[in-house]
């Protein structure tokens, strides 16, 4: 995770803390290949999430508390809830909505409660598109990164992230709809934390919302703002996250 975030100095090594959210590359669940969907995802239907009829996944928002420091080389445990399911129907069609709560505990305290918002929706041909919203410009500090499918694959690899969007041009062009590869929303959260840490230290919370995807091919702007606000700007000025940082 160190070398594929291209973090500068020594990586961290048993005995030190995990940086936050790099808790993403334990406690995998691999399942075999027919008891995945066609997306590379775990079926729905067939363990905590239950099939809404909804075939194309998102990994929509999420927020973290960061109870006390996850120690690397001692041993961990997750649990994880479904807090709810609900379905609508909007301007791209029908939408459904799963709430996954994970708990990590070390050492019988709590170390970190991340709240996972996903979303399921129709596949393109059934949808219109919302116009993605502008991102702010009066960012305080802010960093360019750039991506590309290898940094896109290492990162699924590190976190088990099956969802071919982020590594299969033309699924994610032909069945997805997208015009290049996706990144990761954990990838541009994570990067945001980064800069967040940079700003005002070590976090006690972070929560985030996807707002419009970021493509391969694309370099965005992370901005830091007052009071702790954080945003992904696209080349063309549209947000593409929100985060909120403290």
């Amino acid at each position: 995770m160190h070398a594929t975030l291209g973090r500068d100095g020594r990586p961290p090594d048993t005995g030190d803390p995990l940086p936050a959210f790099w808790h993403q590359a334990y406690f995998w669940a691999p399942l075999p290949p027919d008891m995945l969907g066609a997306d590379g995802h775990p079926k729905t239907g067939t363990g905590l999430i239950p099939d809404l009829g909804l075939p194309q996944r998102m990994w929509a928002g999420g927020r973290l508390r960061f109870h006390a420091p996850l120690w690397i080389g001692a041993l961990a445990d997750k649990t994880t809830t479904v807090e709810s399911v609900s379905e609508k129907t909007g301007r791209s069609g029908r939408l459904g909505f799963v709430t996954l709560r994970h708990e990590i505990w070390q050492d019988g305290s709590p170390a970190v409660t991340e709240w996972q918002d996903i979303v399921y929706r129709e596949p393109p041909k059934n949808r219109s598109p919302a116009e993605p919203p502008l991102a702010y410009t009066n960012e305080t500090a802010s960093e360019a990164h750039s991506f590309n499918s290898t940094l896109l694959f290492r990162y699924s690899a590190l976190t088990f992230n099956g969802h071919r969007i982020h590594y299969d041009l033309d699924y994610a062009r032909q069945v997805e709809g997208y015009s290049g590869l996706v990144v990761h929303g954990p990838l541009l959260a994570q990067m945001l934390m980064q800069l967040a840490e940079r700003q005002i230290g070590p976090l006690r919370t972070f929560s985030f919302r996807a707002t419009a995807a970021l493509l391969h091919t694309e370099t965005a702007t992370f901005c830091f703002g007052k009071d702790g606000e954080l945003w992904v700007r696209g080349p063309d000025g549209r947000q593409c996250m929100t985060a909120q940082a403290s």
